[in-house]
């Protein structure tokens, strides 16, 4: 589901980090000439061939350690090679092979996942280091001479990645079980509410904040279909993520979100939206996800006939980006109104999953220019030509113009409401993409 990832893996001070930002694109890892400079994984989305994917830097891998910090690095480590979809296993031209490296590169043979050996530091540009050639005795197949610090070698590597990704398309798969990620800031009841759900304790409940460490994934199935409940750590904002154990759930919570089909954003309703919910809400909207915002200790706010209709209006308000998403009202402790959750995650999904033929479209176009004009520049008018659908979760269109630049982003919002009033897409993100065509083409 989602992007495929890829995970970099190895021992200490081989210039993971370095190789980690160098495929970002940016400086997001600390970079360091000091073993176990990295504690946490970081987590990026970049691209490659045209092709999205997500990229985890992890802390170095010392297989006989016992120190607790060494062996919690080492946890992250194999947590981050169950969940990729590729390993890049990066060793060291200049400290050549080591016992250390034919100790991981056991390790992830027996994992079972695809692994791109990349021999890092290979800095020169004259004749291949021959010593190279030391690294097939890993076992892993053929190794790619890279330079982080230059970037040599880095396109062979993502080509070699590549190969190895799950075919295009694989998000909408035959396993018709809708994968449902539970997220919220500390405390708000989302275990709780998965219990509530589930209909018996599947994981743990506390009133102490941040309980749930890891992304729990529970199977379940009923009347009305086949669901995974992904139940997160709570999301706080970076200031309070201390401990190395809190970034490390944190980093989980965003890694179930890409995993996601649908996201429930779970809000204390008696406390109402705070600041970090809108920062929770807005992960599952960039990522593109479909979503339920659910309200829980409902049954803690005090009620007259109007206290419903307010708090949905404030809600909406408050999360105005997300003023798509349906709300529920619910309470985890006394089930209220819980059952509806799955008639709404069928139903978000379902409108993430919806395609629209290319002449409704454009007749839905038609009447959107009609009613209002597209804007101009300079005497220089925006025409839009056309639009086409190109592809699902979220439902993405495709626009082309004469000039991409008088493509305002308040026309784009007026064309995407358009969309909605016409099409519905209650409960999915949509996405328009501007493309200019000159026109001869």
């Amino acid at each position: 589901m989602g992007r495929p990832l890829i995970a970099i893996v190895g021992r200490p001070n081989v210039g993971k980090s370095m190789l980690f930002n160098r495929i970002a694109g940016r400086r997001l890892s600390i970079v360091e000439d000091t073993p176990g400079v990295t504690r946490d994984r970081l987590y990026a989305v970049s691209d490659w061939n045209g092709r999205e994917f997500a990229l985890v830097d992890t802390g170095g891998i010392e297989p006989s350690a016992d120190d607790e910090i060494l062996l919690f690095i080492r946890e992250q480590a194999m947590l981050a090679i169950d969940f990729a979809d590729v390993v890049v296993f990066v060793a060291d031209i200049k400290a050549g092979v080591t016992a250390a490296d034919q100790d991981i590169a056991r390790l992830l043979l027996r994992s079972g996942k695809p692994v791109v050996l990349a021999v890092n530091k290979m800095d020169s540009t004259g004749p291949e280091n021959p010593d190279i050639y030391d690294f097939y005795s890993l076992g892993l197949g053929e190794p790619i001479a890279v330079s982080a610090a230059h970037g040599h070698g880095t396109g062979d590597l993502l080509d070699a990645c590549e190969r190895s990704f799950p075919p295009r398309g694989e998000s909408e798969s035959v396993d018709d079980a809708v994968r449902v990620a539970v997220i919220g800031k500390p405390n708000v009841g989302k275990s709780s509410l998965v219990n509530a759900i589930l209909g018996e304790n599947r994981v743990i409940v506390s009133d102490v904040a941040g309980t749930t460490r890891d992304a729990v994934n529970t199977d379940f199935e009923n009347e009305t279909g086949r669901y995974v409940f992904i139940d997160t750590a709570g999301i706080r904002r970076k200031s309070k993520v201390d401990g190395r154990l809190e970034r490390f759930s944190v980093l989980r919570a965003h890694m179930a979100i890409e995993r996601a089909d649908v996201c429930l954003v779970v809000l204390d309703a008696a406390a109402g939206v705070t600041e970090q919910d809108t920062k929770v809400a807005g992960l599952a909207h960039e990522a593109g996800k479909a979503s339920v915002i659910v309200a829980n200790k409902w049954d803690l706010v005090e009620k007259d006939h109007r206290t419903m209709d307010i708090a949905r209006d404030a809600i909406k308000r408050d999360l105005s980006f997300m003023a798509y998403s349906p709300t529920l009202f619910i309470s985890a402790l006394t089930g209220q109104r819980v059952g509806r959750i799955f008639e709404l995650i069928n139903y978000v999904n379902g409108q993430a999953l919806t395609r629209v033929s290319t002449g409704s479209l454009n007749d839905a176009l038609a009447d959107a220019v009609a009613r209002m004009q597209p804007p101009s520049d300079k005497g220089r008018r925006l025409k839009i030509y056309y639009m086409t659908q190109a592809g699902v979760r979220p439902p993405t269109f495709v626009c082309f113009c004469n000039d991409s630049k008088l493509f305002h982003f308040s026309y784009k919002r007026y064309i995407e409401n358009r969309i909605r009033s016409v099409f519905g897409l209650e409960g999915t993100p949509v996405r328009l993409i501007v493309r200019q065509k000159d026109r001869d083409q």
